[in-house]
């Protein structure tokens, strides 16, 4: 290993033994190389956007044994990445992550980045409710690019919502940003919407049973939704119109369960937003939508 120098040289070693070893990227890459990339990075608590120049620097004798044996234990434990480096990044900010919440991917982030235009009203300070929130990662992320808004996130899980407060307070956003624990809306306080978003458990159980190993790691809580997987988005659709304001929007990611979904509501006027970085299987209702 003591040809192995610079970021650089341990960016393309790491990809050649992770394409070597077969794994599975879906965490946050989609490739050997990008997934080196992340790694290598991470472990040297530099930021994804690197400048070029930063590639040739040298790393000292902890640094490269931090990124070997993170290297060996991506292709040993088959573990997702973000587990292994503690963080992901979604919408370009860092949160916090461990085998407790779901890892950070969802295509809404780009929807966030965007303010939620041209399908979210304008208003002065937007009232918006992160459903199953894991990390809190969309929640707290729509609250940093809406700066005037306010946010409530919302989970089953007590320990799930450690991890999403401590992001919380990891950005400064303890006055803006609330936390409940909840199954859906039953302990929610009686408020209002102007936006409803969520990435619920979308999985069925067949879909469960093929998904790779890395996978595995994620709690199945925050994955699987009885065996057609759409037990809490059945849930959402049903309930979410006693909470939207008048000219509110619900946006939810269902995946793969998408053909399912319109299956099973042949009347209810999905718009099935597009995404440009790619991603599917997130749809739009409005609350006139809802209570028709």
């Amino acid at each position: 290993m003591q040809t192995l120098i610079s970021i650089a040289d341990f960016i393309r070693w790491g990809a050649s033994r992770f394409s070597e070893a077969g794994l599975f990227f879906g965490h946050g890459t989609d490739n050997a190389l990008d997934e080196a990339a992340a790694l290598v990075l991470g472990a040297l608590h530099l930021p994804p956007d690197l400048p070029a120049s930063w590639f040739g620097s040298r790393l000292t004798a902890p640094e490269r044994q931090r990124v070997l044996d993170l290297i060996q234990r991506r292709i040993d434990e088959r573990r997702p990445l973000p587990y292994l480096l503690g963080e992901a990044w979604f919408a370009g900010m860092r949160f916090h992550v461990n085998e407790q919440v779901l890892i950070p991917r969802s295509p809404i982030a780009e929807l966030i980045e965007a303010g939620f235009a041209p399908w979210l009203e304008p208003s002065p300070a937007p009232q918006i409710l992160d459903l199953c929130c894991g990390s809190g990662c969309i929640g707290i992320a729509a609250a940093a690019y809406l700066p005037e808004s306010r946010v409530d996130l919302v989970d089953i899980s007590a320990d799930v919502l450690q991890v999403a407060e401590q992001n919380i307070a990891e950005y400064g956003l303890q006055e803006r940003v609330t936390s409940y624990p909840s199954d859906l809306f039953e302990a929610l306080p009686d408020n209002r919407y102007d936006l409803i978003v969520s990435n619920p458990p979308y999985v069925g159980l067949a879909e469960m049973e093929e998904l790779p190993h890395e996978y595995r790691h994620e709690p199945v809580l925050a994955l699987q939704a009885n065996e057609n997987g759409l037990e809490i988005v059945q849930r959402i659709l049903k309930q979410a119109k006693r909470y939207l304001t008048p000219r509110g929007i619900l946006i939810v990611e269902v995946g793969n369960s998408a053909r399912l979904l319109v299956d099973r509501y042949p009347q209810m006027p999905f718009v099935w937003l597009d995404f440009e970085r790619g991603g599917e299987g997130v749809f739009l209702l409005s609350a006139a939508d809802l209570a028709e």
